[in-house]
């Protein structure tokens, strides 16, 4: 991120979203029809959820991981750019290796 640092709070994670990949048949299709990618990289994460006694739960997601997360999950924050999504942790379906 650019001039502005985000610092997710509680179970939250910023997510900076991939660049969808071109088709093979080389279809091109308008701004307004293309399905936003569901996947992404890590860029910060909270420090965790606290429960009912105070105690802080880390998260397991860490800066650096791609994942892959649901379609109408978090809120979109746009900066220089760039589209990055914050979500809490429970929103990420899969860590990919």
């Amino acid at each position: 991120m650019s001039k502005q640092k985000i610092k997710p709070l509680g179970n939250r994670i910023v997510i900076e979203r991939q660049e969808a990949v071109t088709t093979k048949g080389g279809i091109l299709l308008p701004e307004t029809a293309k399905e936003k990618p569901r996947h992404g990289t890590v860029i910060a994460v909270g420090p965790g959820k606290s429960d009912e006694k105070g105690k802080v739960h880390p998260l397991d997601l860490k800066v650096g991981d791609q994942v892959l997360f649901s379609s109408y999950a978090g809120t979109e924050y746009k900066e220089a750019e760039k589209d990055y999504l914050i979500l809490s942790e429970e929103d990420v379906l899969a860590v990919v290796h």
